[in-house]
C-alpha cells in the first residue's frame, strides 16, 4: 500500500536534518515537496537517494521550488504546469511552483508536487495571479481526471477551504488564503471528481498543517489548514487513511508546515 505524503519544507538545505529524520523514522514511499528555495543544481539528491529515493527537481533560486521523492519508480516527468496536454508550461511564468511525475511502476500513480501562490495582499495584483493560477491548475486537473488515472495531487494550495480550517475566521476573513474567490476555485477543483483525503478522513475543525513563527502560533494551537491532497476518483476508490503527522513542526528549526500523507490500497 503506498503512502504520499506533501510538505513544505521551508528550504530544503535549512531543514535537510529534520528532513533526513522524518524520512527515516515515516518511510513514507513519495514525498511531494514544495519551497525547496534552491535551482536543480543545488537540491541534496545524494542523501536522499542513501535513503533509496529518486529525486525530480523543479527549483527557483531562493524562492519557490517543488520536487518529488520516489522509493518505487519516478518517470514521466513534466517541470511547470502544462497549458496544453503534454506541454510544459510556456505561459511565461517564471514562478517554479509545479512538478508532475508517474510512480509506481507496474502500479502507476500520477502525482503532482504543488505550490499554489499565497496571494496576499488580496487587493494587489498577487491576488490576481493567485486565482488566474488557479484557473490554469483546474484546467490541468480536469485533463487528467479525463486520463482516469490514479492521480494524487498533493501540496502547499495556501487556501483554508472553510473556517473550521482557521483557528480564527473572522480575523482572516480578508486574506487572500480564506476570500471567497479562493475557496470557489478550491470547490472547482473538488467538483471535477477529486475527493479532498484528510477532509474525508478527519471531517472536524482544527486540523492545522500550519503553524506561523510569530505570536507563539504553534504553541497555542493558532494554525491553518492549507496543505491538501487531492485525489481522483481512481484514487480515491483506493483510499485506505490520510493524517496529519505533527511531530515534525514540533522539532527545533522546524518548517512552519508539517507533512500530510495518504496511504492508498493496492
Amino acid at each position: 500500500m503506498p503512502t504520499i505524503a506533501t510538505w513544505n519544507v521551508n528550504s530544503i538545505k535549512a531543514r535537510l536534518p529534520a528532513v533526513l529524520g522524518w524520512l527515516e523514522t515515516a518511510r513514507p514511499d513519495v514525498v511531494l515537496m514544495q519551497e525547496i528555495k534552491t535551482v536543480d543544481e543545488g537540491f541534496p539528491a545524494e542523501p536522499l537517494e542513501d535513503l533509496g529515493y529518486q529525486c525530480a527537481v523543479h527549483g527557483q533560486k531562493s524562492y519557490n521550488g517543488v520536487a518529488i521523492l520516489s522509493r518505487i519508480g519516478l518517470e514521466d516527468v513534466t517541470r511547470g504546469l502544462p497549458d496544453r496536454p503534454g506541454e510544459p508550461d510556456d505561459s511565461g511564468d517564471e514562478q517554479a511552483r509545479y512538478i508532475e511525475a508517474v510512480v509506481g511502476g507496474t502500479d502507476p500513480i500520477r502525482v503532482a508536487s504543488i505550490y499554489l501562490p499565497n496571494g496576499n495582499p488580496s487587493d494587489s495584483p498577487k491576488f490576481a495571479y493567485k486565482l488566474a493560477w488557479m484557473e490554469r491548475l483546474r484546467a490541468h486537473a480536469a485533463r487528467l481526471v479525463r486520463l482516469d488515472e490514479t492521480v494524487v495531487l498533493g501540496g502547499d494550495y495556501n487556501v483554508c477551504p472553510t473556517d473550521g480550517d482557521v483557528y480564527d475566521p473572522a480575523g482572516w476573513v480578508d486574506d487572500a488564503l480564506c476570500r471567497p474567490e479562493s475557496r470557489e476555485r478550491f470547490r472547482a477543483l473538488l467538483h471535477l471528481g477529486y475527493t479532498e483525503a484528510i477532509a474525508v478522513r478527519h471531517p472536524r475543525p482544527g486540523v492545522y498543517t500550519f503553524w506561523d513563527y510569530q505570536g507563539g502560533a504553534w504553541q497555542k494551537d493558532n494554525g491553518l489548514r492549507i496543505d491538501h491532497l487531492l485525489l481522483s476518483p481512481r484514487a480515491a476508490d483506493r483510499l485506505d487513511d490520510a493524517d496529519v503527522d505533527r511531530t515534525p513542526r514540533g522539532a527545533p528549526k522546524a518548517s512552519d508546515h508539517t507533512p500530510v500523507w495518504v496511504r492508498l490500497r493496492a
